[in-house]
């Protein structure tokens, strides 16, 4: 099959349009063949290895954790799927890529695609959405009438979020630049912040929570949007002591990502507030709720391009460049 590779970690390098052999199935995996993938900024920092001590890949390694397509064969335990449903998922860590034709995955990991969505549509949706939700409702516990501040509101994570604090009660507020002002306020936000013209800690205040996916800077400045007990939580880091023990991590890196955490952690400890990472995880059960949320129409997916197969690099150039509004999607097949 052909598939998109990692042959070094280069920060400038580009994938490698390889043949590789079709993957094995386990006795709990689909088979996908895959008509669409997701293309992520988590796809770029594993292209340049900034992962590879928490994520380490045999190199060639096929890339890609966003995946919509139809199953072709399934292992001897699997229930749940069958050969011709239509389905969609985020690959547990280890065993990523959507880069192409075909897929194996774990059946726990997969959900089936939203009957509403196109293939590419579903495919935008797996990591930011499983993001959004373990962020949202495992984490903050957010509930009606609190009110949450979601970075960014035009990338992929923001535009999922903000539908989803919304649909739950939530009071939202964001940011975007004026260019990506009426796409953001069409997901109904009820405050939007223009980061160009304005300091969103001068504007915001009395959070109980702040999803932060910026630089150290902007999670610092954070803390100012939040009320006593609040919750402030970041998916671009620093990485926490307690994630590094749900991944089992060695006594080294515990040691340095406790280093790392250790300033903003204390920070927040002085506000009176919780600060905590994460990364998100493969979870089929939590993506069948969201095929149910965007079938009820409560959640719509935001799809800034469509790049061919062939054209994967120039996909992940345009995710780098930062300008995307949603996601960027990959046609497969």
């Amino acid at each position: 099959m052909k598939a998109f590779v990692v042959d070094k970690y280069n920060k400038k390098g580009t994938l490698r349009l390889a043949e590789m052999p079709e993957p094995e199935l386990q006795d709990s995996d689909v088979l996908v063949e895959v008509h669409a993938a997701g293309v992520n900024l988590l796809d770029s920092k594993i292209r340049t290895g900034e992962f590879k001590l928490i994520l380490p890949y045999r190199r060639p390694f096929i890339l890609g954790h966003d995946v919509a397509g139809k199953v072709i064969r399934v292992g001897s335990k699997v229930r749940k799927f069958k050969a011709g449903d239509e389905v969609y998922a985020r690959p547990r860590d280890g065993r990523i890529g959507t880069f192409a034709e075909f897929i194996a995955v774990n059946e726990a990991d997969v959900a089936l695609k939203p009957a509403n969505l196109s293939m590419e549509e579903a495919a935008s949706i797996p990591l930011v959405g499983l993001t959004a939700w373990q962020m949202l409702v495992e984490r903050a516990n957010l509930r009606k009438g609190q009110k949450i501040f979601i970075q960014a509101g035009s990338g992929g994570v923001g535009t999922f979020a903000i539908q989803l604090a919304k649909h739950l009660g939530a009071t939202v507020a964001t940011t975007a630049s004026a260019a990506s002002a009426d796409l953001v306020k069409s997901l109904g936000p009820d405050v939007v912040v223009d980061y160009r013209k304005d300091d969103f800690e001068k504007v915001l205040s009395g959070y109980d929570v702040v999803l932060n996916s910026q630089d150290a800077k902007t999670l610092e400045k954070s803390l100012n949007v939040l009320k006593p007990g609040g919750k402030l939580i970041s998916i671009s880091g620093p990485p926490d002591p307690e994630f590094a023990r749900e991944k089992g991590l060695n006594l080294m890196l515990r040691l340095v990502l406790r280093l790392l955490s250790r300033g903003i952690r204390a920070k927040a400890k002085r506000r009176g507030v919780q600060f905590s990472f994460l990364f998100m995880w493969a979870q089929g059960d939590q993506l069948s709720k969201i095929t149910a949320l965007i079938e009820a129409g409560a959640i719509r997916p935001v799809v800034d391009r469509v790049f061919p197969f062939e054209a994967t690099n120039d996909a992940l150039a345009y995710v780098e460049t930062g300008r995307a509004k949603g996601k960027v999607v990959i046609k497969v097949r």
